[in-house]
């Protein structure tokens, strides 16, 4: 998780992660998608974050016949898709849910380093 975290701030500092409300499109039309992610100033490659509650048809099927563009889960993305691609794009839907998985991990980790130096405390005395 600690990759995953380091890829977001990366995308963050340069400038190339944008979170929108949402990926709704009237029609399920790769001109429109095309347009829409023209506006945003995407680039040639572009990473698509949406939450699986969220995923629509539209969505689907407006993204993939596009070049240089994926779409993947927020439980899905991964640090080298972060990487691969020149510019991400999150809905607020799914950079809420991965917020909430790192929240969820950071504290899991700092409850297993106390319980590692309350236990180190205790074998010293």
């Amino acid at each position: 998780m600690g990759a995953l975290r380091s890829a977001i701030a990366a995308k963050i500092a340069d400038g190339k992660l944008t979170v929108v409300e949402s990926f709704e499109l009237p029609e399920a039309k790769t001109k429109l998608f095309r347009a829409a992610l023209d506006k945003l100033d995407a680039g040639k490659t572009t990473l698509l974050v949406e939450s699986s509650q969220k995923l629509g048809e539209n969505l689907y099927l407006g993204s993939r016949n596009l070049s240089g563009v994926e779409l993947v889960l927020s439980s899905e993305v991964h640090p080298y898709d972060l990487l691969r691609y020149e510019h991400a794009i999150f809905s607020k839907d799914a950079i809420e849910a991965l917020q909430k998985t790192l929240k969820k991990f950071a504290s899991k980790r700092n409850k297993a380093t106390e319980e590692r130096s309350s236990n180190a405390q205790k074998e010293v005395a």
